[in-house]
């Protein structure tokens, strides 16, 4: 009876691990890491208005 529950019990693990590896590698993946995908870079550039004197 006790190999019954060995076997159980080394599934049960087994299923665990699977799940465990699968949760690391998705957020890998969508965090870009894995993915393969190049960041862009956007350049931005900010003008502040002349200031006028008529008075």
């Amino acid at each position: 009876m006790s190999e019954g529950k060995s076997v159980a019990n080394s599934l049960i693990w087994a299923v665990a691990l699977i799940i465990i590896i699968g949760i690391i590698f998705g957020a890998l993946y969508y965090g870009g890491i894995l993915s393969g995908k190049q960041k862009k870079e956007i350049d931005v550039e900010v003008k502040v208005p002349a200031v006028s004197n008529s008075q």
